[in-house]
This record gives structure tokens, C-alpha cells and sequence, in this order.
């Protein structure tokens, strides 16, 4: 057992310095010796991929720096739309148990991009979230949900209300 605090190498894969705080990961050396990191809101081991690389710097950076409690952070959470299954990445939860914050994570190397939007979007139609966040983890956009439907960028991460 190990511990990360900065950036991994995974078989020759770096894992980039983020635009977040530093954060300390439980680690370990999983099958084929990838590196699998302890999701301390799921309660299991993952594969530290890019992607999650970033959704554990966000949750960190939820819980340290916007004042939620890990109990309000849902991870891959379901959203059915049109019957289909889909999982937005995280939901932070107001103290009410509504959803707050919808945040859709992509790995460092992809564009956040409209359709990065258009997939939070999609996600937010079911959760209702007053905001949004899509990042990569070296940008990051925040947006408020207007009473109109559209979407106004923040110049702030929201901090749990």
C-alpha cells in the first residue's frame, strides 16, 4: 500500500499536474500493475484512469475548498434519459438532499468543448442542478442554470449554499 500526493506514472502514463490543490490518494498496484486509488465516497478501489485522475482532484477540491461533506458527493450517478442509462460523473447535493451541482470530468488531453455543454446539459434536464461545472481538469467552466433554461458562466467554483 501507497500513498499519491502528486502525479503517478502508470506503465510510462503521466498523470498531469492539475489546475487544482495537490491532493493525498490511498494507492495500490492492481491487476496488469495498473495503479488503483481508494474512493473514499464510493468505499472501493478504481483504476486510476486520466479521467479519474480528475474526478478525485474535484471531490478533494469539493470537500477541502466549497464546503461539502463527502456524504453529499454522489459519483457516477445515474441519469436516465430517454430510457437509456447514463451516469453524470458528480452530483453535490444541497443540505435539503436536492441535487446542487452537476459535474461533468473529462481526461486532461480532451477539450472541453460545446459538446462537453451539450452532455451536462443533457444530464442537468433530469437533475435540475441551479449550477454546472465541466472541467478537464486544466480548465474548468462554471455556469448558474437561469429560471429562463439557459446557462450564465461564473467566475467561481459554487461553495455548498
Amino acid at each position: 500500500m501507497s500513498s499519491v500526493t502528486n502525479r503517478p506514472t502508470d506503465n510510462n502514463m503521466e498523470y498531469p499536474k492539475l489546475n487544482f490543490p495537490p491532493i493525498h490518494l490511498r494507492a495500490r498496484h492492481g491487476a496488469a500493475g495498473r495503479v488503483e486509488v481508494f474512493d473514499k465516497v464510493r468505499g472501493k478501489w478504481l483504476v486510476l484512469t486520466p479521467e479519474e485522475w480528475v474526478r478525485r482532484h474535484v471531490v478533494c477540491y469539493l470537500v477541502s475548498e466549497c464546503g461539502f461533506h463527502p456524504e453529499q458527493i454522489a459519483e457516477e450517478h445515474p441519469v436516465e434519459i430517454n430510457t437509456m442509462a447514463q451516469r453524470a460523473d458528480i452530483v453535490a447535493f444541497d443540505n435539503n438532499s436536492k441535487p446542487y451541482m452537476l459535474v461533468e470530468c473529462k481526461e486532461p488531453n480532451i477539450k472541453i468543448d460545446a459538446a462537453v455543454m451539450a452532455q451536462a446539459v443533457r444530464y442537468n434536464s433530469i437533475l435540475r442542478c441551479p449550477y454546472i461545472v465541466i472541467t478537464n481538469g486544466l480548465n474548468t467552466f462554471c455556469y448558474t442554470h437561469l429560471e429562463d433554461g439557459t446557462y450564465q458562466p461564473i467566475d467561481h467554483f459554487p461553495r455548498h449554499p
